[in-house]
């Protein structure tokens, strides 16, 4: 696998926070919904492109070792961490499975701080796991730390037309999770607006027979 040519599943990259970015591997195009990590190619071209946000470093060996169950377990984290920010946002209680799934997952790869004297005094993270399964392990733990209300973040569902993404407020007023978002919707509103007041009213009745 040459790491530095793979494409990936077309998922917008936002900027948000790591579990939601992730989490915005589901995604709509024109309304239809699309899979950002259909293969382990993708999954491979995402971490890739996450690597200066992960907590654990990947090299494009790391990359190049991804294989099925990989890719198995990050859809489910994916859905998890999807399932969870629905609840968030709804503001409704957590599914008791999205939960121990979520906590499945930062089990998976155990992980500590471990000093390296050279070239200079400085700390890595050592895992149990390979480093494929702790940086999904850490992703899961900055999940279970943003649903906890930890990180005093508020996850929010982008209100544009079509759109399943999910961002995290950082302004009172956000409503979408991009500009383009933004501008559909505003698109759209006055499109709607303008329909109805060029609306024909309802034609009058004619006048009864016999009328004066």
């Amino acid at each position: 696998m040459d790491v530095a040519q793979l494409t990936g599943g077309g998922s917008p990259t936002l900027g948000e926070a790591l579990p939601i970015e992730f989490g915005n591997t589901v995604y709509a195009v024109r309304g239809r919904p699309n899979d950002g990590l259909r293969t382990i190619e993708h999954l491979a071209a995402w971490l890739r492109d996450m690597r200066p946000r992960l907590a654990i470093t990947l090299t494009d060996a790391d990359l190049g070792s991804i294989g099925d169950d990989d890719l198995r377990q990050a859809r489910e984290l994916r859905d998890t961490i999807r399932t969870l920010a629905a609840a968030a946002v709804e503001g409704t209680a957590f599914d008791a499975d999205a939960v121990a799934a979520l906590n499945r997952h930062t089990a998976r790869a155990p992980r500590w701080p471990e000093l390296r004297a050279t070239p200079e005094p400085h700390l890595v993270t050592a895992t149990s796991g390979r480093p494929v399964e702790a940086a999904l392990a850490a992703l899961a733990e900055e999940a279970a730390a943003l649903f906890a209300g930890s990180t005093g973040l508020e996850v929010c569902a982008c209100h544009g037309p079509g759109c399943v993404l999910f961002f995290v407020r950082d302004s009172p007023r956000r409503e979408w999770c991009s500009a383009g978002c933004g501008n559909r919707a505003r698109v759209a509103r006055h499109y709607a607006k303008t329909r109805t007041m060029h609306k024909p009213g309802p034609k009058a009745e004619p006048p009864a027979s016999g009328s004066s």
